[in-house]
C-alpha cells in the first residue's frame, strides 16, 4: 500500500511538473552547432522534465525579434547577441528576455589561425606580426616567392575585417598576398590541403566548427588589446583606408528565453537552461562527428549524450538524469 502511495505521487509529482513546463517551441538556426544543440534542449526538456518540445526552424535575426515582439519561439539556444544587441537589450530591459547562459562558454570565436604543427615546429610564432616575419613558412601556391593569407569568401563580415587586418598589419610589405578562397568551401579546402600535406597555411577561420574537430588550429594572438571603438570605425569598413592594428572582440553565444516561458517553466527547467554550457572543443569535435556521419542535429544530440555523461548529467537533476540515461 505504500508502495503503491508512493508510485501515486511520484507519478502526479511527474504530471505536475509536465503540466508546468507544457509546450515549448525551440529555435534551431540553419547552421550545425545551432541545430544539434536545439536537438538536445528537445530531447532532455522532453525525457527529463516532461515538457512537449517543438523545433522550429529559424535565423538569429527573425528568431529573436520574434522572441521580443510576439513572445515565440520559447527558446533561442544558440543566439549570437552580439549580432543585435539593441533588440536583445531592449528584450530584456522591457521584461520580455531572459539571458540564462553561455550557451558557447568559450564563446564565438573568430580570426587568423595556423596548423598546430607549424606552432609545434615553430614556437617562437604566437602573434600576427610573428607570422609576417616568416612568408617563407606560408607559401603562396600560385607564388612560392610570396607569403599567403587566405581569406574568406566575398560577402561574409570577416573576410571584410581580414582584408583591413592584412593593411593594418602591413602584410603586403612583408611579402605576403591576400588569397580570396572564393567559397566556404575553397576556404575549407585549403586548410584541409595543407594539413593533408603537412604545409604552412595562415588565414582567416573560426569557432566552433567540425572543421576545427578535425584539423586542429591554432588562433594568432593580435599583440594589441582590443579598441572597441576602432573595430567599429574602421577595422569593420570595407573601404575605411587607415585600419589599425586591433584584437577581435569574442562574440557572446547565449541561450535566450521569453519571459512567458520562464515564468511557466518552473524552477527544475530553468536551472538546466541555466547550466546547459559547453566549451569550443567538445562542439567541434562533436560537429566533426556529425560531418564524418552525416549525421542529424538529433543524431548528433543522441551521440552526444552517450558519450558524454561526465558533462551533461551536471546541467540536470539527478531524476532527469536517471530517466535521460534510461531512454538512450
Amino acid at each position: 500500500m505504500l508502495l503503491l502511495a508512493g508510485t501515486m505521487l511520484s507519478t502526479i509529482a511527474g504530471l505536475q511538473a509536465a503540466q508546468a513546463c507544457g509546450d515549448v517551441t525551440i529555435a534551431s538556426m540553419n547552421w550545425q552547432s545551432a541545430e544539434v544543440l536545439s536537438a538536445l534542449d528537445k530531447i532532455i526538456l522532453e525525457t527529463g522534465y516532461g515538457c512537449k518540445a517543438e523545433v522550429t526552424i529559424g535565423d538569429t535575426v527573425p528568431t529573436i525579434t520574434s522572441m521580443v515582439e510576439k513572445g515565440q519561439p520559447d527558446i533561442a539556444p544558440e543566439g549570437w547577441v552580439d549580432l543585435l544587441p539593441e533588440v536583445v537589450n531592449r528584450g530584456i530591459a522591457e521584461g520580455k528576455l531572459v539571458k540564462t547562459v553561455d550557451a558557447l562558454s568559450d564563446g564565438g570565436v573568430q580570426g587568423w589561425w595556423v596548423p598546430k604543427y607549424i606552432v609545434d615546429a615553430h614556437p617562437d610564432i604566437k602573434t600576427i606580426d610573428d607570422v609576417l616575419k616568416h612568408p617563407e613558412l606560408f607559401p603562396d601556391p600560385e607564388d612560392s616567392s610570396k607569403g599567403a593569407i587566405t581569406n574568406g569568401p566575398q560577402g561574409w563580415g570577416g573576410t571584410v575585417v581580414t582584408a583591413q587586418l592584412y593593411k593594418a598589419y602591413g602584410a603586403e610589405a612583408a611579402g605576403f598576398n591576400l588569397v580570396d578562397s572564393g567559397s566556404s568551401a575553397g576556404l575549407d579546402g585549403s586548410i584541409a590541403k595543407a594539413y593533408e600535406r603537412k604545409e604552412g597555411w595562415v588565414g582567416y577561420y573560426w569557432a566552433p566548427t567540425a572543421l576545427l574537430g578535425k584539423y586542429e588550429m591554432v588562433k594568432l594572438g593580435h599583440g594589441v588589446p582590443a579598441d572597441a571603438a576602432e573595430w567599429k570605425r574602421c577595422n569593420t569598413v570595407a573601404d575605411c583606408p587607415d585600419p589599425k592594428k586591433n584584437d577581435w572582440p569574442m562574440d557572446h553565444v547565449s541561450t535566450l528565453v521569453t519571459k512567458g516561458f520562464a515564468d511557466k517553466a518552473g524552477p527544475d527547467v530553468m536551472a538546466y537552461l541555466g547550466k546547459r554550457s559547453w566549451g569550443n572543443d567538445t562542439v567541434n569535435k562533436l560537429m566533426a562527428w556529425m560531418t564524418d556521419n552525416q549525421a542529424t542535429g538529433e543524431d548528433g544530440a543522441k551521440h552526444f549524450l552517450k558519450e558524454n555523461a561526465d558533462i551533461w548529467t551536471k546541467w540536470v537533476s539527478p531524476e532527469a538524469a536517471e530517466k535521460i540515461k534510461a531512454s538512450l
